[in-house]
């Protein structure tokens, strides 16, 4: 069955289209009791292994600098989205429920997103921004309610994800970014992998971008083994004995008994 529908699809393609159909063979079989076959269904769609290969596309900061001037170059409403996103590291989807309201000075109520298996209160997490964002942020929002969207999208209202794909590829295409891998969903990757550089501990990094501890150790265990010696050597001990001028001391040799009394020569015959 999984082999059927999932020729030519990537593994984790497979893997996403099968645990969709196992819910609604799942929700078939809840509602009919005549269908007591669960089992062939689980064995057929079993997931691929090792079908997770992330491939996040990290910018470093000048790079992202330069796709909020092209995007602001576009338009204001739109530049003041992505240097959002850049920002916060937040998802398209919790972005555009920014209200007015959530606007607090120096700092976002970002929502949570819609993730996950059962019902999801929209949770607001404070995430802080600079003063300048803040700014801008604060004259577009001048003279609306509280409930008005914080980020509009001229003449449309609040924004959704797919409204960024034409924009935003023309943002990074004049940033210099090939459009096709370069998306804005590397915002967000560029930010979690920024904080995990910066030293800012794993739980905080996952709380701040309404993930898991497990997700980004999974998705980007290679940007944090790619900078951990960094990290471990601020915490390195040298042990290494000096003189008062500096110079190194000779160490003595630990195997001769005698290298180690400080007083060789009056120590007491036995």
């Amino acid at each position: 069955m999984r082999d059927d529908f999932g020729r030519g699809l990537k593994p984790a393609s497979v893997n996403r289209q099968s645990t969709a159909l196992m819910a609604a063979l799942n929700h078939a079989a809840n509602l009919d009791e005549r269908i007591a076959n669960g089992k062939a269904w689980k064995i057929a769609l079993k997931p691929l292994p090792d079908a997770h290969r992330a491939r996040n596309v990290i910018l470093d900061d000048m790079r992202v600098r330069k796709i909020v001037a092209e995007a602001y170059r576009l338009s204001e409403a739109f530049g003041l989205l992505i240097e959002t996103l850049a920002i916060t590291g937040a998802r398209v989807s919790q972005a555009a429920r920014l209200d007015v309201a959530d606007l607090q000075v120096d700092r976002l109520m970002m929502p949570s997103s819609a993730k996950g298996r059962a019902a999801k209160r929209y949770n607001r997490v404070p995430i802080p921004i600079p003063h300048g964002l803040a700014a801008r942020l604060t004259r577009a929002a001048e003279g609306r309610a509280g409930d008005a969207p914080l980020l509009v999208r001229p003449g449309h209202g609040r924004w959704i994800s797919s409204s960024l794909r034409q924009p935003f590829a023309i943002v990074a295409k004049a940033a210099g970014c090939d459009p096709k891998v370069v998306t804005p969903n590397c915002l967000r990757h560029s930010s979690i992998v920024r904080q995990l550089i910066n030293a800012v501990p794993i739980r905080v990094t996952a709380a701040h971008h309404d993930t898991s501890i497990r997700m980004i150790e999974r998705t980007y265990s290679k940007h944090i083994n790619d900078h951990s010696e960094a990290l471990v050597r601020r915490a390195l001990l040298d042990a290494a004995v000096v003189s008062d001028n500096g110079a190194p001391l000779r160490i003595a040799n630990l195997g001769d008994p005698e290298s180690l009394d400080p007083h060789p020569a009056v120590r007491l015959r036995a």
